[in-house]
């Protein structure tokens, strides 16, 4: 960009950057750039950089040599503020944690605490499926540790739940005799014992549903949601992130979070973007849904951007509960949430209303439902989102470019450890053992795509932005390692950076305002101590933020 003599005069920068800047203009490169009021005003060589410098005035960052300068970085789909809640309000079970250890000393300690602080509620998450599957834990040795405060563990990917009784009766799901007044709840599974009773063990909407009768309000405050912004933007900030998209904004079936969101950007101490989605659950009188998550808009602040209807088509494949064809093993279909009629329906209502579509899809036929909606019910200019999406048909790739359909892929789990497939032909159905997480096939198809990470659900996986984008690249787990994983699907490390900055923007309508190195945008930027376009394969993941900048203000340093 060229400025006249009078032009730079007037535009002495507060900060010019020297050093190899990645853009994520069409994966331009530049030298240099300045900045003055938070946005860039000059990007090009150095040379033309230099004039924008006045001595006393301009800070001047050399990183030349240093690593690599490029935009910060986007997060589509997380749960921050649900795992650092949990932390808050509930227990975390560690990943190795198996069923007699919950039983003996987790929860013991779980219920002793909330005895301690008189605590309403026994809240917890994290337990894995595959340890526990052959040892569940029943409600009946729920209650036998603790029968008058009701319990609720999560799973550690958040779809399936275990409680003891009291739960379950205020729920409505049975009564304190035993007697049980609800067998179902669309879109899940009470699971169910021998004797015909609750055995405990929830799964999908099951769980939602049940977890909806806690005392939310009290376990989740708005001081509480607070206290858990400053821990979400901590680490944000430390790994590189300065957006992302909250995959669950009303977690605790409240506006808590959404209030304290807006109080900590009023009072000037949040530091990134945030977008929030409101989830429906197909249990919900859906109208009056809608008319909440259109309500809670009102939350909207400068850098809080409320603007997501969040749906669950399905579960997961390799737990049994995502839409899928052709069949599981077993024969079974999996669990699906909506019809195509009522997704079409929530689309067409959510897009009227200025929303965007947030849905979690991960079996091939469940994102075929949700394209299908998109199609007939949304507005193409309204970037309706997949999220997830382990398994896409061939013919859904076109309908996803033709109508502006977004995703946000799940990068980092593209990735398996070697002899995986074969245990999978076991599991899920045929020809989806050794292919899940398609990425490159969005950018040949022309759609944009971002990455996530939906932490905490990580699966053992990265959280920050380097060790995704080396998955990414090579499709092998930075420290698990094992085969490439589907490599025909790997990313360019341009391709990588681009679906962690501008596609991520895009996803949360900022493009325009932020997600590259351009003039007028944001100077939303990393100094990065490694240059990851050219640095080793495998050392991709090792690469930190030495610096982390929002709005042309440091706002993290090593």
């Amino acid at each position: 960009m060229k400025m006249a003599g009078s032009d730079i005069e007037k535009n002495k920068a507060d900060l010019v950057v020297y050093g190899k800047i990645f853009t994520s203009e069409e994966n331009r490169i530049v030298e240099a750039f300045a900045v003055k009021d938070g946005k860039y005003i000059y990007t090009g060589d150095r040379k033309g950089a230099e004039a924008f410098v006045e001595e006393g005035r301009t800070e001047v960052v050399d990183y030349t040599g240093k690593g690599l300068v490029m935009p910060s970085c986007g997060n589509g789909h997380a749960h921050y503020s649900m795992g650092y809640a949990l932390q808050s309000v509930g227990t975390i079970l560690g990943a190795n944690d198996d069923a007699d250890k919950f039983l003996t000393e987790i929860l013991p300690a779980a219920v002793k605490k909330a005895r301690d602080t008189g605590a309403t509620t026994i809240f917890g998450f994290g337990w894995n499926y595959m340890l526990f599957k052959d040892n569940m834990p029943t409600r009946k040795q729920l209650d036998a540790i603790c029968d008058d405060i009701p319990i609720y563990f999560a799973d550690e990917e958040g779809h399936k739940g275990l409680v003891n009784t009291l739960c379950l009766v205020k729920a409505g799901i049975m009564k304190e005799d035993g007697t049980v007044l609800r067998k179902e709840v669309r879109g899940g599974e009470i699971v169910m014992d021998t004797d015909g009773t609750p055995t405990g063990f929830l799964k999908e909407q099951a769980g939602t549903f049940v977890r909806s009768f806690l005392d939310n309000d009290r376990l989740y405050t708005v001081e509480t949601a607070k206290a858990v912004m400053a821990k979400i933007q901590e680490q944000l900030l430390s790994e590189g992130y300065t957006m992302y998209i909250d995959g669950w904004g009303n977690y605790f079936y409240n506006d808590h979070f959404y209030q304290g969101a807006r109080q900590v950007d009023e009072a000037g101490d949040m530091h990134f973007i945030l977008g929030l989605s409101y989830e429906i659950e197909s249990w919900m009188n859906i109208d009056q849904a809608l008319a909440e998550a259109d309500e809670a808009r009102k939350y909207a602040s400068a850098h809080v951007v409320p603007n997501w209807v969040k749906l669950f088509m399905d579960g997961t494949v390799e737990g049994g509960t995502g839409f899928v064809d052709p069949l599981y093993p077993d024969g079974h279909q999996g669990l699906v949430n909506w019809t195509e009629e009522e997704t079409t329906d929530i689309t067409r209502k959510t897009n009227e209303k200025g929303m965007s579509m947030h849905i979690h899809t991960m079996g091939n036929k469940a994102v075929n439902r949700a394209v299908s909606a998109f199609v007939s019910g949304g507005k193409d200019e309204m970037r309706n989102t997949l999220v997830h999406v382990r398994n896409v048909n061939d013919t859904d790739w076109k309908r996803m470019a033709e109508h502006n359909i977004y995703a946000t892929a799940g990068i980092l789990w593209h990735n398996m450890p070697s002899g995986a497939s074969e245990k999978l032909k076991t599991i899920v159905p045929a020809g989806m053992e050794d292919k899940s997480y398609p990425i490159k096939s969005y950018f040949d198809h022309g759609i944009n795509m971002s990455s996530h990470s939906d932490y905490p659900a990580l699966s053992g996986c990265p959280d920050d932005p380097f060790g995704i984008m080396e998955i990414a690249v090579t499709a092998v787990h930075p420290t698990v390692k094992g085969d490439p994983w589907w490599p025909e699907e790997r990313l360019t490390r341009e391709q990588a950076l681009t679906a962690l900055t501008i596609n991520c923007a895009r996803q949360m309508f900022i493009d325009k305002e932020r997600g590259s190195i351009s003039e007028g945008k944001y100077a939303d930027f990393l100094l990065v101590d490694k240059d990851v376009l050219s640095c080793p394969e495998n050392d991709i993941h090792t690469a930190r933020p030495a610096a982390t900048y929002f709005e042309g203000k440091k706002v993290f340093s090593v």
